[in-house]
C-alpha cells in the first residue's frame, strides 16, 4: 500500500498541471475581493458579482498564464534566471516547494529592503552563509567556548532562514514571480527601478499596470496559489531544458569543427609529405649547377663590393672635410657675436652705473639740506620758547616785589 502511494504520488508531480476553466473553477481561481476593496483599474479582468464578490474572468486568466509561461521559458532558455517571491504564510511552503523542484531560486521569507537595489552587500551575506555552511559541515569551526559555536549555528540558522533561497544567485534575477503585489511593495518597487519584468499574480484589489505580466487570479487560496506556481515552475524546467540542449549542441558543434580543422590539417601534411621527396630529387639534380652559378655570382659581388668599399671612403673624407670647414666658420661667427654682445653689456651696465650714481649724489644732498632746515626751525622755536618763559619770569617777580612793598608800607 505504501508503495502504490508513493507510486501515485510521483504521477502527480510528473504529470503538467491542467490549464482549462475546470480546473482553474476547482482551485477557486475565480473568487476575488468584496466589491468594497476593489480596485477599478482591474475592472477588464473582472466577469462579474456575486454575493457583494466580484468573480474574475478566467478565459483572460488562461490567456495570461500561458503569455507568462512563454516569456518566462524563453527568458530561462536564454540563460536567464527566474526569482519566486511570496512571504505571506500561504504561499511560503508552495513557493520553496515548486522552487526547488524547477531549480529556481525563491524567496518565502520577509522580503529584506535593497534585495536587488543593494545586491552588494547582500552577495557579502550570501558568502558568509557559505562560508558558515562549509565550516559546520567539514567540522571547521574554530571557537573558543560553547556560547561562541551556539552564537555562529544562530547565525546560520538566521542567514538560511532569510537568504537560503538564493545561496546560488551571483547576479541579478532576469524575472521575477510574485503571488501578492500588495504584499510585496517594495519587491514591485526595486523591480520597477531595475527595469526587471514582473510576472505576479493580480487579485482584484491590486494595480496591474504596476506589472508586465499580470495574471488575473485569487492569490489568497492555497490551491489558487499552488496551480499557477505549479505552472510558473513547468515554465523555468522547460526553459532550463531549452538552454541546456542549446548548450549541449553548442559543445556538438564546436566538437565537429575542431575534427574537421584536425582532419584538414592531417591531409596538408599528407601532401607535404608527398611533395617533399620529389623536391628532393629535383633540389639534388639542380644542386651542382647552382653552385657554379653561385661561386661566379659571389665573385662578381666581392669585386662590386670592394669597389663599392673605395668609393664610399672617398666620399666619406670629402664628407669630413667640408663639415670641418663649416665648423671653423660657425666657430668664428660664434665667438665674434659674443665679443660684441659682451662689450655692449659692458657699455649698458657702465652707463647704468654712472646713472645710479648721480641719481644718489641727488638724494643726498636734498635729504641734507632738508635736514638741515628742519634743525634751524627746531632750533628757532627753542629760542622763542626761552625768552617767552623769561619775560614771564620777569613778570612774576616784579609782581612778587610789588606785593612786598605794599605789604611793608601797610
Amino acid at each position: 500500500m505504501i508503495e502504490n502511494t508513493q507510486n501515485t504520488s510521483d504521477t502527480q508531480e510528473d504529470t503538467v498541471a491542467p490549464l482549462d476553466l475546470r480546473s482553474l473553477f476547482v482551485a477557486g481561481v475565480h473568487f476575488g475581493h468584496p466589491t468594497k476593496r476593489w480596485n477599478p483599474k482591474m475592472n477588464k479582468f473582472i466577469y462579474g458579482k456575486r454575493s457583494s464578490a466580484h468573480i474574475i474572468d478566467l478565459i483572460q486568466t488562461i490567456d495570461s498564464i500561458k503569455e507568462a509561461k512563454s516569456f518566462i521559458e524563453k527568458i530561462v532558455g536564454e540563460g536567464g534566471e527566474c526569482l519566486m517571491v511570496g512571504t505571506k504564510p500561504q504561499a511560503q511552503e508552495i513557493i520553496k516547494e515548486y522552487a526547488e523542484k524547477s531549480g529556481a531560486m525563491y524567496i518565502n521569507q520577509r522580503w529584506l529592503g535593497g534585495m536587488m537595489t543593494n545586491f552588494g552587500t547582500i552577495q557579502n551575506r550570501i558568502e558568509r552563509l557559505v562560508h558558515l555552511e562549509e565550516a559546520f559541515s567539514k567540522g571547521n569551526i574554530i571557537a573558543q567556548t560553547k556560547r561562541e559555536t551556539l552564537k555562529l549555528s544562530n547565525e546560520l540558522e538566521r542567514l538560511k532562514k532569510f537568504f537560503g533561497g538564493i545561496m546560488e544567485m551571483r547576479k541579478l534575477p532576469d524575472v521575477l514571480f510574485v503571488v501578492d503585489i500588495t504584499e510585496e511593495v517594495i519587491a514591485v518597487a526595486e523591480s520597477v527601478k531595475l527595469g526587471i519584468p514582473v510576472v505576479a499574480m493580480v487579485d482584484t484589489n491590486c494595480d496591474p499596470e504596476l506589472i508586465q505580466y499580470p495574471i488575473p487570479s485569487n492569490d489568497d487560496s492555497i490551491r489558487s496559489i499552488e496551480l499557477i506556481a505549479k505552472h510558473i515552475s513547468e515554465a523555468i524546467k522547460s526553459g532550463k531544458e531549452i538552454a541546456k540542449k542549446a548548450h549541449e549542441d553548442k559543445l556538438a558543434s564546436e566538437a565537429i569543427l575542431e575534427a574537421q580543422e584536425a582532419e584538414a590539417r592531417s591531409k596538408a601534411q599528407a601532401k607535404a609529405a608527398e611533395k617533399s621527396p620529389a623536391a628532393n630529387s629535383k633540389n639534388n639534380q639542380e644542386k651542382p649547377q647552382t653552385n657554379k652559378v653561385k661561386k661566379s655570382t659571389q665573385v662578381k659581388s666581392k669585386t662590386e663590393s670592394d669597389s663599392g668599399i673605395d668609393n664610399k671612403i672617398k666620399e666619406d673624407k670629402k664628407a669630413k672635410s667640408k663639415d670641418t670647414k663649416e665648423k671653423d666658420t660657425k666657430e668664428k661667427d660664434t665667438k665674434e657675436k659674443d665679443t660684441k654682445e659682451k662689450d655692449t653689456k659692458e657699455k649698458d651696465t657702465k652707463e647704468k652705473d654712472t646713472k645710479e650714481k648721480d641719481t644718489k649724489e641727488k638724494d643726498t644732498k636734498e635729504k641734507d639740506t632738508k635736514e638741515k632746515d628742519t634743525k634751524e626751525k627746531e632750533t628757532k622755536e627753542k629760542e622763542t620758547k626761552t625768552l617767552k618763559n623769561k619775560k614771564t619770569v620777569t613778570k612774576s617777580s616784579k609782581k612778587d616785589e610789588n606785593s612786598k612793598k605794599k605789604d611793608r608800607e601797610a
